[in-house]
């Protein structure tokens, strides 16, 4: 199981009231959400292994030299001579450090790569996986990883992570009309605004999922601008030309990578805690009471 980490934590945050706190009154909402969700998912799902991938980089450079909107939208008001800053809730921001330090005592694999997103990291686990795969995430662009064949499937939260959308490939074509290796080609197409993704104008979803029935993939589609005979409209033929410089990049930015240089870490899941005096100290610390208990019950079970 890989946990997209930042989709879940968000998730909490928002679905966690900022009552939740520790004793020196800091919220702690996220922390506990987290906790909560993974309980939730190992005791639902059992899963041998268990990864939670973090976003080293959540706007890499090599994604933004090739398309220079992606995620520009989410950039905070830049400052001469500071980073780019992801915009955030500043209750959230303090709570991610503590996310990780629980995470490492407890003993749950956290693999975070510079300059590369976590779904670059689920991408390079799910390639080199040689058993059947669950992604927990809350993030869409992760569905292009679905493979029922190599038994990869999409856990899509929708209310908690008690209710999940088990996302294979029937429910992609139902909605999508294209299967898992299709659906980045349909992203590329449609585009995808919150992600600054300007796609092809003029090719909605609904379109770009026919142009790939008829063409097969993106390649197709392309070849098929060249082919007087193809069956493409005027209006399709002269967009698609026109985005042909969109077109040769966006592949590589939409794509999660599959070679992300993955430390080397034991992702078996964690019967009793890595580091308890540790994980006692966060737990008094940042008041983690019963979700932490919870989830310490449930992994020693």
């Amino acid at each position: 199981m890989l946990l997209d980490t930042a989709s879940l934590y968000f998730r909490a945050y928002f679905g966690v009231p900022d009552s939740v706190r520790a004793p020196d009154g800091t919220p702690v909402n996220a922390v506990r959400g987290l906790l909560d969700f993974i309980d939730r998912l190992v005791q639902d799902h059992r899963p041998a292994k268990l990864v939670a991938c973090m976003d080293a980089d959540w706007r890499p450079q090599w994604r933004v030299d090739l398309i220079p909107t992606y995620k520009a939208h989410r950039v905070a008001e830049e400052h001469e001579g500071t980073p780019d800053e992801e915009e955030v809730p500043d209750t959230l921001t303090p709570q991610v450090p503590v996310i990780e330090a629980v995470l490492d005592a407890v003993g749950i694999a956290r693999v975070g790569v510079a300059d590369y997103e976590a779904d670059d990291v689920i991408g390079t686990f799910t390639a080199r996986a040689d058993g059947p795969v669950d992604i927990v995430t809350g993030d869409r662009d992760l569905y292009q990883l679905v493979d029922d064949e190599r038994g990869i499937r999409v856990l899509y939260p929708l209310k908690g992570v008690g209710t999940l959308q088990l996302t294979d490939e029937a429910v992609l074509r139902g909605k999508y009309g294209v299967d898992g290796r299709g659906y980045a080609d349909l992203a590329l197409l449609r585009g995808d605004p919150s992600d600054g993704l300007p796609g092809v104008s003029g090719i909605g979803e609904k379109t770009a999922a026919k142009l790939l029935a008829e063409f097969g993939d993106l390649a197709g589609i392309m070849a098929a601008v060249d082919d007087p005979k193809a069956k493409l409209t005027p209006s399709q033929r002269k967009r698609l030309t026109e985005a042909r410089p969109y077109v040769a990049v966006a592949p590589k930015v939409v794509r999660v990578a599959d070679d992300v240089p993955l430390p080397d870490v034991d992702t078996t899941l964690p019967h009793t805690p890595r580091d308890p005096a540790g994980l006692e100290e966060l737990a008094a610390r940042w008041g983690l009471g019963g979700s932490l208990q919870r989830l310490l019950t449930t992994l020693g079970q």
